[in-house]
């Protein structure tokens, strides 16, 4: 039976990128070892690097004016380098619009004097909140530029004087964005580049080096720079993924042309939630996912009933969050139209059996 994951992260990865990784396994261009054990100061290690580095840097026009780094730690270790590395005046501005957007803002308040400029909290994380104002002389503002599990995202981004900063875990590489905007975009690789291990920070030069003396060494930007992402061992089979991820996205036609799968995929699933008297999504229909789509049936009965009797169709991972309940379906890049063309053909047969 073919299954399609939906799982919110780690999150299924496209067939020809499991298909090379599996052809490579044994012997990575003819190494005769697989990258898994290859030591990350070899030659064949580095050209990975390099490479992944160039394809990210080109599908994102990322410019020489920023640096791309390969760390561990996963987004939630962001929450603690951003402030440590940004914090040259010691005020930052939050906007809070979910559970991770809100964990950020709670591990930044340790280093400094920071503000909650706006939350979506008073209706439970269903929107984006708009015409936020921001303190004057601040070191940057914060965004979570798509909620996993809540289902917004940013259509478009807060106008500030201040270097913007961005969680981008759940959208990076989904849709166009303009890196010039922002003073870093941080991502966690496991929803839209490859297996979990392997996060992503893009910052600008300028912002690198004015670190809090207490900044531990690992988590200096500078550090990292200097290094080219090698100061110690890095995820290297998870870098390796991500570049196998980057080549597919690259021959598939680049971000823009997968922004119109995206929205394409979202476009159906939505359609059909508006139009069911069953099935509910909660989120202001402005700031809906492209990425996640939570929804519900009139009931947590029928909810359970659903999650199970979806998996036994091959459609799995469709619990939502516990802090939601429900369904949630993420429809990441590497989610095929088939796939979510096949969940709606599954949710209309539900409801035609459970009114």
């Amino acid at each position: 039976m073919k299954v399609y994951n939906f799982s919110a992260g780690p999150s299924m990865l496209a067939e020809e990128v499991k298909l090379a990784a599996q052809r490579d396994f044994m012997s990575y261009d003819g190494s005769g070892m697989s990258v898994t054990e290859m030591s990350h100061r070899s030659k064949y290690y580095q050209a990975i690097n390099d490479e992944a580095n160039a394809l990210l840097r080109e599908l994102m026009d990322i410019g020489n004016d920023y640096e791309v780094l390969f760390v561990q730690g996963g987004a939630s270790q962001q929450f603690e380098a951003v402030p440590l590395n940004l914090l040259v005046k010691g005020r930052a501005d939050y906007i809070v619009t979910g559970n991770f957007a809100s964990k950020a803002y709670k591990e930044a308040k340790k280093y400094g004097d920071i503000f909650e400029a706006a939350s979506s909290k008073d209706a439970k994380y269903s929107y984006i909140p708009r015409d936020v104002s921001f303190r004057d002389d601040i070191d940057y503002v914060h965004i979570t530029a798509n909620n996993t599990i809540f289902g917004t995202r940013y259509a478009s981004l807060p106008q500030t004087q201040a270097t913007l900063v961005a969680d981008m875990s759940s959208n990076i590489l989904s849709e166009v964005f303009d890196i010039n905007k922002f003073g870093v975009a941080y991502a966690g690789a496991q929803k839209n580049i490859g297996p979990a291990g392997l996060t992503v920070v893009i910052v600008r030069k300028e912002l690198i080096g004015t670190h809090l003396p207490i900044c531990p060494t690992m988590l200096r930007y500078s550090t990292q720079a200097e290094a080219k992402s090698l100061y110690n061992t890095p995820p290297c089979f998870a870098v390796y993924m991500a570049m196998l991820g980057f080549r597919y996205l690259k021959n598939f036609g680049g971000v823009a042309q997968m922004q119109k799968q995206n929205e394409y995929k979202a476009g159906l699933l939505y359609d059909f939630i508006d139009n069911s008297s069953f099935y509910n999504n909660p989120v202001h229909k402005p700031d809906r996912s492209f990425m996640n789509v939570p929804f519900t049936t009139p009931s947590e009965e029928k909810d359970a009933a659903f999650i199970k009797q979806a998996a036994g169709s091959g459609l799995v991972s469709l619990g939502g969050h516990r802090l939601v309940g429900g369904m949630r379906a993420s429809i990441y890049n590497a989610m095929p139209i088939e796939g979510v063309k096949k969940l709606i053909s599954f949710m209309g047969e539900f409801e035609l059996n459970n009114k």
